[in-house]
């Protein structure tokens, strides 16, 4: 089976364009999405109490945009601690962001549900695994009365402890045990934790729900080390169909909390713009090339 670019939504990170969600910015990112040739805007939610939802869904909708959603917690709002208090914080941001995701129209809500994003100093405990595991569950059901998606997304050690493999994924959706929590795959995190880019695709097959396209620096597409051939080659040979976004991160662009989360410490680029059209380009070549085997 075969990949085809018609069925795949290609999407951009808001961030590749502003550091906030305020109403200019969204609304600047709605447009440069649009100019640049995308299908679908990923707005990340972590300042999401700037965001006016009645006005980015309509302009979303003028545009004729797909949007997804995605977060991590934070320490104090963490579903994987053992302390209840703060596990009840992380559950009442998870359903928030889930009712603003289905608000702006979307029905894909992914990142790193599962804990906070930043270096844990030591393992997840079998407690925090059970908070995990009982908080996405009630999650994914009321995503599923929405008809929604969550996807699990599979960060790097130095971002969680709780999922940082294919494998340590699909075991969490089976615990979870509801049929709208699918996989998550990103190309950066795979570099770091994964054997290759080909493997962990076939591993979680048609659970794959959410796609990150971002190279091994974060920076423009195929001028890192990363070999996207074979990745491209992989999501043919499952017949992934969902939306692949293309995730960037520049000290050029700062949303400070979520930029110091991740470290962006340095200037990759400064022209979003130039970012965002090679990276559509470079995205619609491989689907093409992968299709045409």
């Amino acid at each position: 089976m075969t990949t085809d670019t018609k069925t795949n939504q290609i999407g951009v990170h808001a961030l590749v364009w502003a550091g906030d969600t305020s109403p200019s910015s969204l609304a600047s990112a709605i447009e440069k999405t649009k100019a640049t040739g995308f299908d679908l805007l990923e707005i990340s939610l972590h300042d999401s109490a700037n965001l006016d939802v009645v006005a980015a869904r309509d302009a979303l909708r003028k545009a004729d945009l797909g949007v997804a959603c995605s977060r991590g917690l934070a320490f104090d709002a963490d579903v994987s601690s053992d302390d209840p208090s703060v596990v009840e914080r992380g559950e009442k941001l998870l359903h928030d962001s889930l009712a603003v995701t289905g608000a702006l129209g979307g029905t894909h809500f992914t990142g790193a549900l599962y804990s906070a994003l930043g270096k844990y100093d030591h393992p997840l405990t079998t407690a925090g695994r059970r908070n995990v595991v009982s908080v996405l569950r009630g999650l994914a059901q009321e995503a599923q009365r929405k008809v929604m998606t969550l996807g699990l997304e599979i960060c790097n050690r130095y971002e969680t402890n709780v999922i940082n493999t294919a494998r340590d994924a699909l075991v969490l959706a089976d615990d979870i045990g509801e049929d709208n929590v699918l996989i998550h795959l990103d190309t950066y995190h795979m570099n770091i934790e994964e054997d290759d880019l080909v493997r962990p695709v076939h591993e979680v097959g048609d659970r794959l729900g959410y796609v990150h396209v971002g190279e091994n620096h974060r920076g423009y597409l195929g001028s890192g080390h990363l070999d996207f051939t074979s990745f491209f080659h992989a999501l043919a040979d499952i017949g992934y169909a969902g939306p692949i976004t293309f995730e960037s991160f520049s000290s050029a662009v700062v949303m400070r909390g979520l930029s110091n989360d991740l470290a962006i410490w340095r200037n990759l680029w400064s022209d979003g713009e130039d970012l965002a059209r090679h990276a559509h380009a470079f995205i619609t070549e491989h689907l093409h090339t992968s299709r045409s085997r």
